[in-house]
């Protein structure tokens, strides 16, 4: 064939050129597209989205302006899966008194120490979410996780897009990677790690003790942080309420939200 005739025929598709690839990505991209419900839940929509690594929800409060929110992804602990603990735990509630402009995301992780992380990779989660129609905001990601979540949360913690952790009673191990993540990694200074102690208040009290720059309380507040508080990279807190409430109180997620940077609706 004659080599002028060839752009022009990729041009119109003939001879596999843009048009037809992007036909094919379309429908390539269509066909991965995972399936999700929808509801609404404390005044905002919630979507369950269905993943070959277990349930991820997703839930955004009423007033969402995805052009200034962050994101919080919550990764519960042992003894349940996503399912329950969106369900038992109520995490949209704790999450709206807190009042912030953030896409709240809840993936699936190990129910016991025979199971596997379900998501090593923050990426991979992200790329979920992406094939669910899910679109990520660009403002600050605050991870958060409870009692074995610390399995999972360890191997995030080199992602460029996080800028807050908080272990909720999870300091059980990957003390390394989270003292890279608020001390020896190259971004360290960037970083925020909050730990609250219960039945982990040995362990955290200790983490936070090697470290001249950490904030230390021996109970969470009724009212406000301190100035300082709110400022410090590592803050502990000796918590009074037990393992489970500090997850189902309601008196201990609104406080720790308010020290991100999330925007307030």
């Amino acid at each position: 064939m004659n080599r002028r005739w060839l752009a022009p025929l990729a041009l119109v598709g003939f001879v596999g050129g843009p048009a037809a690839a992007k036909r094919k990505a379309s429908e390539e991209h269509a066909s991965h597209r995972l399936e999700k419900t929808e509801d609404k839940v404390e005044g905002g929509t919630h979507w369950r989205i269905k993943t070959a690594e277990g349930a991820v929800h997703v839930w955004i409060p009423a007033g969402y302006d995805r052009a200034t929110a962050g994101t919080v992804v919550y990764v519960h602990g042992y003894w349940t899966d996503a399912d329950g603990a969106w369900r038992d735990h109520k995490l949209a509630k704790p999450v709206r008194q807190s009042n912030p402009n953030a896409l709240f995301v809840v993936p699936d992780a190990p129910s016991n120490n025979d199971e596997s992380v379900k998501w090593p990779a923050l990426t991979d989660l992200r790329k979920a979410l992406a094939q669910a129609n899910i679109r990520i905001p660009d403002g600050p990601t605050i991870v958060m996780g409870h009692s074995g979540a610390f399995r999972t949360v360890m191997q995030w913690t080199d992602h460029r897009l996080i800028e807050q952790i908080i272990l909720l009673d999870a300091l059980y191990g990957g003390e390394k990677a989270f003292d890279e993540y608020i001390a020896t990694g190259k971004r360290a200074d960037e970083h925020k790690l909050i730990v609250v102690g219960s039945d982990t208040a040995v362990a955290s009290q200790g983490f936070a003790k090697k470290y001249p720059f950490a904030s230390v309380r021996d109970k969470m507040p009724s009212g406000a942080f301190t100035k300082r508080e709110r400022r410090s990279r590592l803050l502990y807190i000796r918590s009074q309420y037990g393992h489970m409430e500090i997850v189902t109180s309601g008196k201990v997620i609104p406080k720790l939200l308010r020290l991100t940077h999330l925007k307030a609706l």
